[in-house]
């Protein structure tokens, strides 16, 4: 699935797992935990595939349910 050379520099995007990734979609956010990531080994550029970006939209719709919910605290910079 990874193996590539990354768009941004003259590293090689691999597979790595995460423990929780944060995605922004227009309705919210989603977390998903323990995800195959790809990210650049040179950069830190990461990547998603499109099986992962189905995931967070299917919790955003609600046709599939969220495992749980969590309060994000919000505050002010200054």
């Amino acid at each position: 699935m990874y193996g590539y050379r990354c768009e941004y520099c003259e590293g090689t995007v691999r597979e790595q797992m995460v423990d929780r990734e944060v995605f922004k979609h227009r309705d919210g956010f989603v977390i998903l935990e323990h995800v195959p990531v790809g990210v650049c080994d040179q950069c830190g550029c990461r990547y998603y595939h499109a099986s992962l970006l189905h995931r967070v939209e299917e919790i955003i719709s609600k046709r599939q349910p969220a495992e749980r919910m969590e309060l994000i605290p919000v505050a002010p910079f200054a």
